[in-house]
């Protein structure tokens, strides 16, 4: 922006002292005004810095807005139905049926993990669906070739149809025609899947989906009491003028008339809960991304005020000189200012509007997501909101100084800069604004705890930097002076007053701790992933082994691989149904673990303290006991539900409540990927209940995956019914997951990263007047441009050292309190990546640095000579 010429700067100066009321709205906007005319010059980092975090809040708050609203939209779709009412291993009732038959149409739908084979021996994990001729209720199926569902999955010749996942043909090298065994049934493949409705409802599987019909899972002999089978019953309610209140008085009823039959209950309001809360915490993260980018940027906001205030000290103070009060010259300047802001804000709520019209575009051939591309105005108003409270309060505080500008500034500034606290009523208001702008992180927030802890954290974060920077002034003043010129040049540069420390060490500092935080965090979980788990992992997991082939399935894997270690225990699924007798409606719950309350869980039960357990309150059952059911409960779990030793728990397993009593809480060692439970029951409270087994089996040494596949196939082929997950394949997907996840964490990082480099390049564009000066004088003293290029690139190179140490360390320490605290896994520093961020942090120090500076040098000493 340029400054007026003295003379209008005058003639505006006496109007507004002429007003009997200088604070005159209208005359303060008409100044305001006339001096914008000037346009933004030198507030592109300031206009940057608040559309880019405007745009990313503007735009993750969107995008997840038209992820929820597409979800009710198409609720009906992803459930398959109006309500689905869900039960392990057993189907509903013949009675229970024909309640939810009263209510509405009906489809049952069984989902269980199997084993598929090949002709040629190979075997892979698939997730069965088996239909009726009901399903989908809602939506349609598309299957290539483009025939009835029905046909494709009929019986022929003795033998049913399915329709599978193109990765399924992929992995045994099949086309349509050839043939699937599974479980103890023939398949022919006659079509490929290209579209479930419902596939989002179902969760994120281990393997590629085949889809079989009701009568064909009825015959496979992989239904047996106890095994891991999720049956489902969709209904689909008749036409309604209140479609919302039909569906909540179908699920009450149901609830009220079958408390027996322990459904997992959901509706077409919650179709994917799962998918939800996933999007709901992604865009807390994102969320938070934005904010913290938004924070860096209110640094460049800070910076290109206190710009514009040294640009307008001349303009101020003729200002002053003909009788305008330092209030009207604070609330002219705000005016401009805060213009400026909205031009930023509307530039970035334009972008982030757009943002969900671009995902429908990106994602629609990719991901089934149901986006809901529209504008979002409370999306938008709350990023306007952050982003206007990020502007006012990192601009009030250098506008609240030009309020007390002298008049002697024309005369002395240049050779002896006053440099003072702004009035306590704008250190109030920034305060106050800085609050406000935490508030409303807390308050928008979907987890309040981690918005707390993110306001915390940057509050401390900038204290600290401020001290940081202090610190590096002081040590500098304080440091002997170098026999070289330059570096004597460049310590006295690093502490003189006005020096860029501050701005530098604040702008640089914030996004370098976010990026180590991040980097490391990531180094964490691949280590965990790749390193520490496969080597004490197991190779199998094998599911729903028959307690009639318990024994067989042990002597085979003796017999195939003797080195190998087995374990085996008893596995069923139970849901909670009363905590202390009373309902779970009426429990306050840790919201870190709500999850265990809803759907099943795995139970065991055992005589002894499972391996990798470990008692820390209480006592462990002795053997043979034969009194009233106990339970053992993980610690964790059991204190967020508030369990005390004696305390009871009803579990619904198979239809009936199990009442049992506390008896102890465990430590459970979760890395070893053993088999443990959150709860183990006495093994009297099951007595006589079917129940399947899981195994696992770890090769003490590691194996080849040809060992492994080995027996694979030689344990799937003797025991049709059971099922393998090979954890090497396992944390293939988890990794993959983790691979886009931390791409995506990578990518956002970036928003902030780019915001501190703009920042950075305005904090010392904030200098350049300064410089100009510094410039000039020594130029003028014979030092050289090669001189001054040493003495400037060695001050940077001080900040840039100092400001990434810090961000190394605070960074390091966030990231071991996130990956031990919070995610329960090792933390692990990554040398590698520390290096090269903090040789990235001190190279685009000096290199921004010296860009800035380089057409300061260029400056020929007169021009400014003649102006002091």
């Amino acid at each position: 922006m340029t400054n007026l010429p003295h003379a209008e700067a005058a003639g505006s100066a006496r109007r507004a002292a002429s007003v009997s009321n200088p604070g005159k709205l209208a005359v303060i906007l008409r100044l305001a005004a006339r001096e914008l005319r000037g346009g933004a010059k030198g507030f592109v980092v300031f206009l940057m810095c608040l559309a880019l975090g405007v745009a990313a809040i503007a735009g993750v708050g969107s995008l997840a807005r038209g992820l929820t609203e597409g979800m009710a939209r198409e609720g009906r779709t992803i459930l398959g139905g109006d309500a689905s009412f869900s039960v392990h291993h057993q189907e509903a009732t013949p009675p229970q049926r024909a309640l939810l038959e009263s209510k509405g149409r009906v489809s049952e739908v069984a989902t269980l993990r199997a084993m598929a084979r090949a002709a040629s021996g190979d075997a892979t994990l698939v997730e069965l669906k088996a239909v009726d001729r009901a399903w989908p209720l809602v939506g349609a199926a598309t299957i290539e070739p483009a025939i009835p569902l029905s046909d494709a999955l009929s019986e022929r010749d003795g033998r049913f149809g399915a329709a599978v996942d193109p990765a399924v043909l992929t992995r045994f090298g099949l086309k349509i025609g050839d043939r699937l065994t599974v479980g103890t049934s023939e398949f022919d493949i006659r079509a490929t899947l290209t579209r479930e409705p419902d596939k989002l409802s179902e969760g994120i599987g281990f393997g590629p989906r085949m889809i079989v019909s009701d009568e064909a899972l009825k015959r496979s002999g992989l239904v047996q009491p106890g095994s891991l089978v999720r049956y489902s019953y969709r209904v689909a309610l008749p036409p309604s003028a209140d479609a919302d209140a039909a569906t909540r008085a179908l699920v009450t009823d149901v609830e009220k008339q079958a408390p027996e039959a322990g459904f997992s209950t959901r509706s077409r309001f919650n179709a994917a809960p799962q998918l939800e809360r996933n999007i709901g915490r992604f865009t807390e993260f994102l969320t938070i991304v934005g904010l913290a980018a938004l924070v860096v940027g209110g640094v460049g906001v800070a910076n290109a005020v206190a710009a514009f205030v040294e640009r307008k000290r001349a303009t101020i103070a003729i200002m002053k000189s003909v009788g305008a009060s330092g209030r009207t010259v604070f609330l002219i300047h705000l005016v401009e200012v805060s213009a400026i802001a909205l031009v930023g804000i509307a530039m970035g709520l334009a972008v982030g509007a757009a943002i969900p019209f671009a995902a429908v575009a990106a994602l629609e051939t990719v991901l089934p997501l149901p986006i809901e591309a529209s504008v979002y105005p409370r999306e938008l108003l709350l990023a306007l909101a952050y982003g206007a409270l990020t502007a006012l309060a990192f601009a009030v505080w250098p506008l609240g100084r030009a309020h007390d500008v002298p008049v002697a500034a024309l005369f002395r500034d240049a050779v002896a800069p006053e440099r003072r606290y702004p009035r306590p009523i704008y250190v109030i208001a920034t305060a106050a604004l800085a609050i406000a702008l935490g508030w409303l992180a807390i308050a928008a927030s979907y987890d309040q705890r981690i918005a707390q802890t993110f306001v915390v954290a940057t509050a401390a974060t900038f204290l600290a930097l401020r001290l940081v920077a202090s610190g590096i002034m002081r040590l500098a003043a304080w440091a002997p002076r170098p026999k070289r010129t330059e570096l004597r040049l460049a310590l006295a540069n690093v502490h003189r007053p006005g020096a860029l420390t501050p701005s530098v060490v604040l702008s640089l500092g914030l996004g370098l701790v976010l990026l180590v935080t991040l980097t490391l965090i990531d180094a964490s979980i691949r280590q965990q992933l790749t390193r520490e788990l496969p080597q004490r992992a197991p190779a199998f997991f094998f599911l729903d082994i028959p307690g009639s082939e318990k024994d067989a399935f042990a002597k085979l894997v003796q017999q195939k691989e003797p080195d190998a270690k087995l374990d085996m225990v008893p596995m069923l699924r139970g849901s909670f149904s009363t905590i202390r007798g009373e309902p779970l409606s009426e429990q306050k719950v840790d919201p870190e673990y709500r999850w265990a309350l809803r759907g099943d869980r795995g139970v065991t039960f055992a005589e002894e303290i499972p391996e990798g357990s470990r008692i820390v309150e209480g006592d462990w059952w002795p053997k043979d006991y034969a009194g009233e059911p106990l339970v053992s409960f993980d610690q964790r779990l059991g204190k967020a539900l508030g369990l005390k030793i004696g305390d009871e728990v009803g579990v619904n397993i198979l239809g009936r409540v199990i009442t049992a009593k506390v008896a102890n809480f465990r430590e459970i060692d979760w890395e070893t990927l053993g088999i443990n439970f959150f709860m183990v029951f006495s093994p009297n409270a099951f007595r006589g209940a079917p129940y399947m087994n899981l195994a696992t089996v770890t090769f003490p040494d590691g194996a080849s995956d040809a060992r492994e596949f080995e027996l694979l196939r030689d344990a799937t082929k003797a025991h049709a019914s059971i099922t393998a997950i090979r954890v090497k394949d396992a944390l293939t997907t988890v990794s993959a997951v983790v691979e886009n996840l931390a791409f995506a964490i990578r990518v956002a990082s970036g928003v902030t990263l780019l915001a501190s480099v703009m920042v950075l390049a305005g904090a010392l564009a904030a200098g350049h007047r300064r410089r100009v000066y510094e410039a000039v004088v020594l130029k003028t003293l014979g030092a050289t441009r090669g001189r001054l290029i040493a003495a400037f690139a060695a001050e940077y190179a001080i900040l840039g050292a100092v400001t990434a140490v810090f961000g190394l360390v605070v960074g390091s320490l966030a990231a071991w309190g996130v990956t031990t605290q919070i995610m329960k896994v090792t933390f692990v520093f990554d040398p590698a990546g520390a290096a090269i961020i903090s040789a990235g942090a001190l190279a685009a120090t000096i290199a921004i640095g010296l860009i800035g500076t380089w057409r300061v040098l260029g400056e020929k000493p007169a021009r400014h000579l003649r102006s002091l």
